[in-house]
C-alpha cells in the first residue's frame, strides 16, 4: 500500500466520519421499520430478513460512533498511549452484531420457509418499500463512498487499496453494509417477484438465506480488518523503509538496529527503534539528535504521534569491562 497511513487526516475528518455514520444510522432506522411492515404484509421472510439486516446495519452504527467518539479521548495517566485502538474494539463488537442481528435470522428464516412453505402475500407494498429503500441506502452509500475516495486520493493510494487496508474502519463499516444492503434489496426484490410468479416460497427463503450469507460475509471482513489492527499492524513495508531512511539521515546516526511501527487508529502512529549512534558522539548530541529525529518524523509523516528511540550499540562493539573497584 502505497502510504495510506502516511499523512495526518485534516482536522474535520473525524467530524467527516461520524457525519457519515450519523447519515447511515438515521436512513437504517426508517428502512428497518418501513421493510418490517412490508414483510408482516406480504408474508416474505425475505423481506423480514431485509428488515433483521438493516436493525443490524442500525446497531452497528450505533456502536460505531461510540468508537468514533470514545478512540477520541486524550491521553491521560491510566492510559498514557491514548484511547485510539478504543474504536476497534466497538468496531469488533458492531461486527458481531452484524452476524448475529442479521445473518444468523436471515438464514433461520430462510430455512424455516424452505421446510415449512409460506404463502405469498401482496407484494406490492413491499416494492415500493424496496424502491424506496434502494433509494436511500444509493444515498447513504454516495457519502461512504465520497469519503473513501477522497482519503484515497489524499493518500496517494488506490481505491481497492484504501478500501482494504485503511485503518479508519468506522467509514470502511458503513460502505460495505450499504454495498450488502443494495445487493440484498436486489436478493429480496427477486425473492418477492419468484414467489409473485410461481406462487411458491421456495424462491423467497433461498432469497433469505442468501442475503444471511452475503452479511456473514460483511461481518468477517470488518471482524478480520479490526482484529488485525487490536492486535497491532505495522506500516506498509514503503513506509516503513521511508521511516528508517529519515532517522538515517540525522546526524550522529549509525545504524537504525530494530525499527517497530504500530497504527493506533486513523491519525494515530507509534514508531520505536534501537539507534546505534556515533561512538563518538556526546550524550546532549544524542539527546539532540532523538530530538531532531522525532521533529523530522512528524514533520514527514504528521499521522506520527509518538516517536521512541533507544541508543543502542552496534553489532560490532564490545561491551567495555567494568572499572575495578
Amino acid at each position: 500500500m502505497s502510504d495510506v497511513e502516511s499523512e495526518s487526516t485534516e482536522p474535520e475528518e473525524s467530524g467527516e466520519s461520524v457525519g457519515t455514520v450519523i447519515v447511515a444510522v438515521v436512513t437504517n432506522l426508517g428502512i428497518a421499520v418501513a421493510k418490517a411492515i412490508g414483510g408482516i404484509v406480504s408474508g416474505s421472510s425475505a423481506m423480514l430478513s431485509e428488515a433483521a439486516h438493516s436493525v443490524a446495519d442500525t446497531v452497528t452504527e450505533v456502536l460505531l460512533l461510540a468508537a468514533l467518539k470514545r478512540s477520541e479521548k486524550p491521553a491521560d495517566e491510566a492510559h498514557p498511549l491514548g484511547y485510539g485502538p478504543e474504536r476497534y474494539i466497538w468496531a469488533m463488537l458492531a461486527s458481531i452484531a452484524t452476524f448475529v442481528g442479521g445473518a444468523v435470522f436471515a438464514i433461520y428464516d430462510g430455512i424455516h420457509t424452505l421446510v415449512h412453505g409460506e404463502d405469498p402475500g401482496n407484494p406490492t407494498l413491499s416494492y415500493i418499500i424496496l424502491a424506496i429503500a434502494f433509494l436511500l441506502e444509493g444515498y447513504s452509500l454516495l457519502v461512504a463512498w465520497r469519503q473513501m475516495k477522497g482519503e484515497a486520493a489524499r493518500f496517494r493510494a488506490p481505491l481497492a487499496v484504501y478500501v482494504r487496508d485503511t485503518p479508519d474502519t468506522a467509514v470502511k463499516a458503513v460502505l460495505l453494509e450499504n454495498v450488502a444492503a443494495l445487493i440484498g434489496l436486489l436478493l429480496a426484490a427477486g425473492g418477492l417477484l419468484g414467489g409473485q410468479l410461481t406462487g411458491s416460497g421456495i424462491f423467497d427463503g433461498i432469497s433469505s438465506i442468501l442475503i444471511g450469507l452475503l452479511l456473514v460475509w460483511v461481518a468477517w471482513e470488518l471482524g478480520r480488518s479490526n482484529a488485525d489492527l487490536l492486535i497491532g499492524r505495522a506500516l506498509p513495508e514503503k513506509m516503513r523503509d521511508e521511516v528508517r531512511a529519515e532517522i538515517l539521515s540525522v546526524p550522529h546516526v549509525e545504524a537504525v538496529l530494530e525499527l517497530t511501527t504500530i497504527v493506533q487508529g486513523p491519525k494515530e502512529i507509534l514508531i520505536a527503534a534501537k539507534v546505534d549512534f556515533r561512538d563518538v558522539s556526546t550524550a546532549e548530541e544524542i539527546e539532540w539528535a532523538c530530538e531532531e529525529a522525532e521533529e523530522q518524523l512528524r514533520e514527514r509523516f504528521p499521522a506520527i504521534r509518538r516517536v521512541y528511540l533507544d541508543p543502542t550499540p552496534g553489532l560490532h562493539q564490545v561491551r567495555p569491562a567494568a572499572p575495578s573497584k
